[in-house]
């Protein structure tokens, strides 16, 4: 019989956490999307599912433009191989984009014509000269009279990107910049519909899985029936189980990993391994430690596929990460945090000093 503990290391395995992929590229590729919303913390979250964690294998993906840095799937940034970014978006955008689109014309001074020149303006300005950070493009914006800064730049580019107008262009100082779409990922792979539908089912299942048809739904912002029609169309590559009375995907082969020695991550609470479900997320807490209700911690404590605490990352001249225990720690759970942090603090170039606050 499959438990909640099963599950949460069959898929700490299945996202390449505890069994690493040999570079970054796989890491994206595995995953389809890894949410980017805070970069310098998402470049970590696809580092450490590598088996050489290092900063400089996602940023050359990124330079190059193999990887890109985007508004899809939810109204959020996530890292997508550039292959497979156009499908995406053409699939999840529909959904994605009249929640941006209300949020900038509630705006003051925002309306349909504002939001076209605005539009042409910022192409026009990559066109003649790509790799524009905020503060340039809002400069450009400016000159040709139309005001976006803040908030509203923010939800202008966003929409831009949706519509396959804009993307991540090469960082310039670790600064997000962006670049046509048509000139950094331009036409690449083509799915109709259903082959979209069946496309995402499969890869999401075969990067995150065991998942519920309702965890896609979330992570894709698609309706259950479209969730279940790729599901199906992709059921000949498929297994399910049940537990909780919920159906759980997986690929075939695959069995939840045994018991070892306990392994532990410190993670942003934006990392796949809890922002990629929402149905059956809590499976990382099996004995219902956590508190439930609002998200008070801003990072993750896990060993052995277990939340085990809060976890806030602080960084100067050495890294130092507090750790806010929900129960208290074996000395064997402290020992796989210590190591934990080493693996952060080395990837950081820095020393390391882990503060657990029991």
């Amino acid at each position: 019989m499959v438990t909640d503990l099963d599950i949460a290391r069959w898929r700490l395995h299945t996202q390449r956490l505890t069994a690493p992929a040999p570079d970054a590229g796989t890491v994206v590729g595995g995953l389809l999307a890894v949410q980017a919303e805070n970069r310098q913390q998402a470049g970590w979250a696809v580092a450490c599912r590598t088996v050489s964690p290092r900063a400089a294998e996602l940023d050359a993906l990124l330079a190059e433009g193999a990887v890109v840095r985007t508004h899809v799937l939810r109204p959020t940034w996530h890292f997508v191989a550039a292959d497979d970014v156009g499908w995406l978006l053409e699939l999840t955008a529909p959904r994605v984009r009249p929640v941006l689109l209300r949020q900038l014309t509630d705006l003051p001074g925002w309306g349909p014509g504002e939001l076209d020149r605005a539009a042409t303006t910022v192409c026009e300005v990559l066109a003649a000269n790509p790799d524009q950070d905020r503060g340039q493009l809002a400069e450009a914006l400016a000159a040709h009279g139309v005001s976006a800064s803040g908030q509203a730049l923010m939800l202008l580019l966003g929409l831009l990107e949706l519509d396959r107008l804009v993307c991540s262009g090469r960082e310039r100082d670790g600064t997000h910049t962006y670049a046509l779409f048509s000139e950094r990922v331009g036409e690449r792979r083509r799915l109709d519909r259903d082959e979209a539908l069946a496309e995402l089912a499969w890869r999401y299942v075969a990067g995150h899985g065991p998942v519920t048809e309702r965890d896609l739904a979330y992570w894709a912002t698609l309706t259950l029936t479209d969730v279940r029609r790729g599901l199906e169309l992709s059921r000949d590559r498929l297994e399910t189980f049940t537990h909780d009375g919920r159906t759980f995907w997986h690929t075939p082969g695959t069995a939840p990993p045994g018991p070892g020695r306990p392994t532990g991550h410190l993670l942003q609470l934006l990392d796949e391994t809890y922002r990629g479900y929402q149905d059956s997320r809590m499976v990382l807490d099996a004995a219902g430690v956590v508190p439930r209700g609002r998200e008070a911690a801003i990072g993750m404590a896990l060993v052995d596929a277990q939340l085990v605490g809060g976890m806030r990352r602080t960084v100067g001249a050495r890294v130092r990460f507090d750790v806010a225990p929900y129960r208290r720690l074996a000395a064997a759970e402290e020992a796989a945090l210590e190591e934990a942090a080493g693996r952060y603090g080395a990837f950081l170039g820095r020393e390391h000093e882990l503060r657990i606050h029991r």
